[in-house]
């Protein structure tokens, strides 16, 4: 673990007050962590801005009643190749399905693939939720983790 290095900010009164109240709904024990939490989603949105490998999931919920939309679902997800590393099929009711496919690769190819399954006639909603590959997550907790994957 490196070090900790304490710094000081100066925010105004009404905007710290908001900021209080948001980590006390959220349940964060102290400003410190909500701030590290801020920082890391602001380096992550620098990643994925940047192009450079991350972790991703695809969530969508289709009518599986729309003529060949499994078929053009899957037909996308074999055409990604190694960036899909894994989906998940639910039967949600008699039209429809949700599935959640799990990707790994540069953050323009992931957006790209979801883009493609997102504007197929007969996904209702979707929602692509990309993060860091891990290889930059340099906490306490991972730098100690000595299993194999």
């Amino acid at each position: 673990m490196s070090p900790l290095s304490r710094t000081g900010v100066s925010l105004d009164e009404d905007l710290l007050r908001e900021f209080d109240r948001l980590i006390t709904k959220r349940g964060y024990q102290n400003r410190s962590e909500a701030i590290r939490d801020l920082i890391r989603e602001a380096l992550l949105t620098e990643t994925i801005d940047s192009n450079k490998p991350v972790v991703g999931t695809l969530t969508l919920v289709y009518d599986h009643h729309v003529p060949n939309l499994s078929e053009k679902l899957t037909a996308t997800q074999h055409s990604a190749g190694a960036t899909v590393l894994a989906a998940t099929h639910v039967h949600l009711d008699h039209h429809y399905c949700l599935e959640v496919i799990i990707m790994k690769g540069r953050s323009k190819e992931i957006q790209g693939i979801a883009d493609r399954m997102l504007a197929l006639r007969g996904v209702e909603l979707g929602k692509l939720v990309l993060t860091n590959s891990g290889k930059e997550l340099k906490t306490d907790n991972h730098s100690q983790h000595s299993h194999a994957h």
